[in-house]
């Protein structure tokens, strides 16, 4: 399935003009400009110290909406929202970091 079209609940893109219920998250952090390689390392860091935890990410990057939804899916991580309008992508951690 496409992350950038995906709504909190997983299906396709909602109406124009209805309202979104974005996740809540127990943190949130502002990537800024990073690019993948510092992104991905700080993102690991702070995944690792929140198992089970959903983080919002805000990352400006241009080449985030593709190098987020990659690694999570190599990493075991959960992207479970994609906000383009707001370049936030919403993250559950792994439950198993060794």
């Amino acid at each position: 399935m496409d992350t950038e079209n995906r709504t909190p609940q997983g299906g396709n893109e909602r109406a124009a003009g209805e309202a979104r219920a974005w996740p809540q998250a127990e943190a949130e952090w502002n990537a800024g400009h990073l690019g993948c390689g510092p992104l991905v390392l700080d993102l690991r860091r702070k995944l690792k110290a929140m198992p089970g935890g959903l983080l919002r990410v805000i990352a400006l990057d241009i080449s985030a909406p593709h190098d987020i939804p990659a690694w999570c899916r190599l990493t075991r991580n959960e992207l479970v929202a994609h906000d383009p309008a707001s370049c936030s992508f919403w993250i559950r951690s792994r439950l198993d970091w060794s």
